[in-house]
């Protein structure tokens, strides 16, 4: 097909295009009915007043876009995010928030399902919030737990919103905290929070959720490299999962050993024993016990004061970790910071500067 007449190319064909360069305009379409001067708009947006009371009469396509809202780092939204939130906050506060890690593989979208499941037959509204890894090419989600969790997605008590973590570090999304506030808002009493489960950067979780569980599975040598990770020194509840049939003797064993390492380690929580359960996600065996073991939790940490005490240092730390945020992203994009930069970067690969001075050059010359 011959490309067509100069003065009908688009503006981004190159104007010395050949046969070989294949254009092709095709006619705009419109919805039945429209006129040339009367096509449908794209829907704007909801206001901020109408989502708050969307989100607060638990409707759920508008819980969905107040979410999008809060995670859109667009400046505009962000302002729009802040006055929901502001008329969300007197609405939170009263939900469990769970953080649940792991390793890839120990199955914890399969145990998230069934736990979410149980606590739904038990009377709960339960957020599933699960953060998967981003695809480095178009930044979206690439394992979809939303698709996995197909049963549980099917409750009207439940709720799941997938996010990508955009290259965050922790396992969490940067927006995770003001997606658990929406969801308080909206009624569900318990949040949890599934990480990416990479492993080393697997603790940010921890600083957003009254309990963090860990999922390990026998046999893949986590016992001990969890030490090594940290990780079990964050866990305030341990779950040796896919123990059934012929695994279930290694999960046994694999329960043992976690238990010996623990005894030598201080708790997550003061006050609380951190236990280590066995469960099969597919069986739904052992459920029931890692749903008692956090109800248990909750009281002891409520009633300790324990569980006051750390959501207000979590949020004070949120609050340095925002400021944090800012500083570093008015730094880079200071034009004084951004007129040396690049010859700044030069110099310290070509050993020229070294890096201390180089951070310092930077640093001042923002004033």
């Amino acid at each position: 097909m011959n490309p067509p007449p100069p003065s009908d190319r688009p503006e981004w064909v190159p104007p010395d295009a050949g046969p070989g360069f294949t254009t092709r305009i095709m006619p705009a379409t419109s919805a039945p009915g429209a006129t040339p001067g009367n096509v449908p708009r794209r829907r704007s947006p909801p206001d901020v007043d109408t989502l708050a009371a969307g989100v607060l009469a638990r409707d759920p396509a508008l819980l969905g876009r107040a979410i999008t809202l809060v995670e859109s780092n667009a400046p505009a939204h962000q302002a729009l995010a802040q006055q929901l939130l502001s008329k969300l906050l007197p609405h939170t506060g009263k939900a469990r928030r769970i953080g649940i890690t792991g390793i890839p593989g120990a199955g914890k979208s399969t145990f998230i399902e069934a736990f979410g499941d149980h606590l739904c037959e038990q009377g709960h509204r339960v957020a599933v919030l699960a953060v998967d890894p981003s695809s480095s090419v178009h930044g979206g989600s690439i394992l979809a737990d939303k698709v996995r969790m197909e049963k549980l997605g099917r409750r009207t008590e439940a709720f799941i919103r997938p996010s990508p973590s955009a290259g965050s570090l922790g396992g969490v999304t940067r927006k995770s905290r003001e997606v658990i506030l929406v969801c308080e808002a909206a009624g569900y009493d318990t949040i949890i929070v599934e990480t990416v489960g990479v492993g080393q950067n697997e603790v940010a979780v921890r600083s957003m959720v009254d309990l963090f569980m860990v999922v390990m599975i026998a046999g893949a040598g986590d016992e001990m490299q969890g030490i090594k990770k940290g990780v079990v020194e964050l866990g305030d509840l341990f779950v040796v999962n896919k123990a059934d049939g012929d695994n279930l003797p290694r999960c046994t064993a694999a329960q043992s050993e976690l238990k010996r390492v623990l005894h030598y380690i201080q708790p997550a929580t003061p006050g609380w024993e951190t236990p280590v359960l066995t469960a099969s996600a597919r069986e739904g065996t052992g459920v029931p016990d890692v749903a008692a073991t956090v109800d248990a939790f909750m009281r002891n940490v409520a009633g300790s004061g324990i569980l006051a005490k750390r959501r207000r240092k979590q949020t004070v730390e949120w609050m340095h970790a925002l400021i944090a945020e800012g500083l570093r992203t008015r730094f880079y994009e200071s034009p004084e910071v951004q007129a040396k930069l690049e010859a700044t970067e030069r110099a310290v690969a070509d050993g020229r500067l070294p890096v201390v001075a180089a951070a310092q050059a930077l640093l001042d010359a923002t004033g």
